[in-house]
């Protein structure tokens, strides 16, 4: 048993045994009225730190919950958007190669000319 009522039962106890109008005993009474309603509000109070400990876990659960589907997020957009500038570069890289080789197919046959023009005039 709790301490509190084996000194409220002990209390009573000499109270039938004694005066209860006496000032002492009114005193005690308050007393014990005082500690039961300080270990009510120490009861509720505990309650409400372990509520609010609960809902705290439950705010830092969720946050980290969000945290992971945001990053994820954003590492998959991040994935696509590199992806799609690879694409439009690889795309960017074929034509001009092939800008690059009409260059080159124009200007071969002119340095075909030259090479020959060099070596039949020497």
């Amino acid at each position: 048993m709790d301490e509190k009522v084996l000194e409220e039962i002990r209390f009573h106890q000499d109270v039938v045994n004694k005066d209860a109008n006496s000032p002492l005993y009114q005193i005690r009474e308050k007393e014990i009225e005082i500690s039961g309603r300080v270990l009510a509000a120490k009861t509720q109070s505990e309650k409400i730190v372990a509520d609010a400990r609960r809902a705290a876990t439950d705010m830092l659960r969720t946050a980290e919950t969000d945290a992971d589907k945001a990053a994820k997020l954003y590492a998959e957009s991040s994935i696509a958007g590199a992806e799609s500038e690879a694409a439009k570069l690889r795309e960017q890289i074929t034509v001009d190669a092939d800008a690059l080789k009409n260059r080159l197919d124009k200007r071969h046959s002119e340095a075909v000319d030259a090479v020959v023009s060099m070596v039949t005039s020497v």
